[in-house]
């Protein structure tokens, strides 16, 4: 059976006008956060300081009225029509600055609690990197926009990855629950999912038909087991233990936003295999990458 601690299906973390939130109230949480919502035009979200905040567009566009020291600004989020629609402009806040948050469509907003304060800014979808990873079923798509390869920021990494039908991705089975340094990373993972007809053949489907599947299992670290049905506004949280796969059946595209930090001193994401399936990777070598991919944005 699914633990119910770690999985929460689609409201049932709705607090403040927020359908999701997930934050240090949720007892055994401490280091991620997630807030998402819907947003109808006139309506108002705040923003609040004492965290790194994220603000990335699932569907629609934004405007943040972003106050930091002082000084007041307006920063435009041009959106995209979903979230297989490409990468989307995303707005780093520091932890010092407030925001307040409109707009029309859904959005999500990524956090993390810090006192160290890093530059507020905002990466356009053209400078968002896209990653192409694994081969055959097992390609999927990433926007590493929050990594630290991509962003300056204090503790989290937070990327979005898209899975076409039929392919796997959190695969193989892996963990990042014990600290070894230059192998692992301690890392509480957030996953938030979406599920569509597929881009390619799924025109017969619905959006509400939709579904991926998600898993999860323990670690000498702790002890966990999801095995899920995901729908558009689903939350698994990963305190440790192996996670994955995440798979997209015939018809329908899963998306799954994922927002990481720890109590390392170092801001690194290194995860260790199942010992089991590792050698998975190694079928990829001479398979081609899934021409379905890159998904980008059919209207710009």
């Amino acid at each position: 059976m699914t633990d119910q601690r770690w999985f929460h299906p689609r409201g049932a973390l709705a607090r403040d006008g927020w359908e999701t939130v997930v934050d240090g109230t949720i007892d055994g949480w401490e280091h991620t956060g997630l807030r998402v919502a819907r947003i109808e035009a006139g309506q108002e979200l705040a923003l609040e300081s004492g965290t790194e905040k994220l603000v990335v567009p699932l569907a629609g566009s934004f405007a943040v009225r972003v106050s930091e020291g002082g000084a007041d600004d307006e920063v435009e989020l041009a959106g995209r029509p979903s979230v297989f629609d490409g990468p989307t402009d995303v707005l780093y806040l520091s932890a010092a600055a407030t925001g307040v948050l409109t707009g029309s469509g859904r959005v999500a907003v990524a956090s993390s609690p810090t006192d160290e304060v890093f530059p507020t800014r905002r990466i356009p979808a053209s400078d968002i990197p896209v990653e192409l990873r694994g081969a055959g079923a097992s390609s999927r798509q990433v926007h590493n926009f929050g990594t630290p390869q991509a962003l300056d920021a204090a503790r989290f990494i937070v990327c979005e990855v898209i899975t076409p039908a039929e392919n796997w991705s959190s695969y193989p089975p892996h963990k990042h629950d014990e600290q070894e340094p230059g192998r692992e990373s301690r890392l509480e993972e957030i996953y938030y999912f979406e599920t569509a007809p597929s881009r390619v053949g799924g025109e017969s489907g619905t959006s509400e038909a939709s579904f991926g599947l998600f898993s999860t299992y323990s670690s000498p670290a702790g002890s966990i087991d999801i095995d899920a049905r995901v729908r558009t506004g689903d939350v698994a949280l990963v305190p440790y233990g192996y996670h994955g796969p995440a798979v997209a059946p015939p018809g329908y595209d899963l998306y799954y936003l994922n927002v990481m930090a720890g109590p390392d001193a170092e801001r690194v994401w290194l995860i260790s295999d199942d010992p089991g399936h590792a050698w998975v990777r190694e079928t990829w070598e001479g398979q081609e990458l899934d021409t379905r991919l890159p998904y980008e944005n059919k209207e710009g």
